[in-house]
């Protein structure tokens, strides 16, 4: 699966539906992993709840998705910026999965029960970069605040 992911990333032929698929495989994990370590602590409750978003979106074996955690956060650690991957998500989610993406990151940001700054800021760039609604995504911020945080003061 690996190689399979570096030729399409490099840009080699191979059927269009599996490409695109397994770039957005990529620039989602990448986009979780980014937001995973944007406090400088990537702990291992984020990354089990990484895990389990990208299983359960993506409904792969556990290989192939260890595969696909290593080979993005290699590729994360290599990219300038992060609109190559919310350019991939644009192109291929709707508005519901790319909300449910943010529902996601709020529950990397407060797996470890705080929202650091850089944690808000990335949250807030990457409500841009995905063209989504301020209030669409604070909905779901206040959705997974209510999850995890049943009992805190309003």
């Amino acid at each position: 699966m690996l190689n399979r992911i570096m030729s399409l990333l490099q840009g080699e032929s191979s059927p269009a539906e599996e490409s695109r698929f397994e770039r957005v495989q990529v620039a989602t994990c990448a986009l979780l992993l980014e937001v995973a370590h944007s406090d400088g602590h990537y702990q291992a409750v984020e990354a089990k709840v990484v895990h389990d978003l990208l299983a359960k979106k993506f409904n792969l074996s556990p290989a192939s998705l260890a595969e696909l955690i290593d080979y993005s956060h290699d590729h994360r650690t290599e990219s300038l910026d992060l609109f190559q991957f919310a350019r991939e998500i644009n192109a291929h989610f709707s508005r519901d999965e790319k909300l449910d993406v943010m529902e996601g990151v709020w529950r990397i940001i407060y797996a470890d029960g705080t929202l650091d700054k850089f944690e808000d800021a990335l949250a807030r760039q990457l409500t841009t970069l995905l063209r989504l609604d301020h209030a669409d995504v604070i909905t779901r911020k206040v959705k997974v605040l209510d999850e995890v945080a049943p009992d805190r003061s309003s």
